[in-house]
């Protein structure tokens, strides 16, 4: 069995429509990860800098954190900074999901660290065709690091 089964896969995106296509290309990809959503930089950072300490949330660091840039509040590219900048959650891949193309963008992010950068797709097919290769790559390919 893969030992990251069960622990969460987090998703940073403050659009309802957004994480329920992708909730659902998960599902249709047969994986048995819990996906988690953050509607906001705010409620990531609360959750990832406290994890285990809020009924709310689980006693488990995610796996990998799928995470959109352009949110209210504190958007994608502050999440990154605290995160690649913090011992506790630095080994954690990032992927920028977003529907930013821009270049400058995307060199930022990995300027930030981020481990990954994708641009979301128009169509539900397209989108289900690259959760199957984030799937495929960071949870049966890549080997991580064991959070928390």
């Amino acid at each position: 069995m893969n030992p990251t089964a069960l622990i969460p896969i987090l998703v940073v995106e403050d659009s309802v429509e957004d994480f329920t296509a992708l909730s659902r290309a998960f599902h249709k990809n047969a994986v048995t990860n819990p996906v988690l959503r953050c509607e906001d930089g705010d409620q990531a950072l609360e959750y990832l800098k406290g994890y285990g300490k809020h009924p709310n949330w689980p006693s488990q660091l995610p796996v990998i954190i799928l995470l959109d840039l352009n949110m209210p509040g504190t958007d994608g590219r502050a999440v990154l900074n605290v995160l690649k900048n913090d011992p506790a959650l630095h080994s954690i891949p990032v992927i920028v999901f977003t529907t930013s193309s821009n270049s400058t963008d995307i060199a930022e992010c990995y300027r930030l660290g981020a481990n990954s950068y994708l641009t979301k797709p128009i169509g539900y097919p397209e989108l289900e065709e690259k959760v199957r290769l984030i799937i495929r790559y960071w949870l049966e390919a890549s080997e991580l690091p064991l959070a928390g």
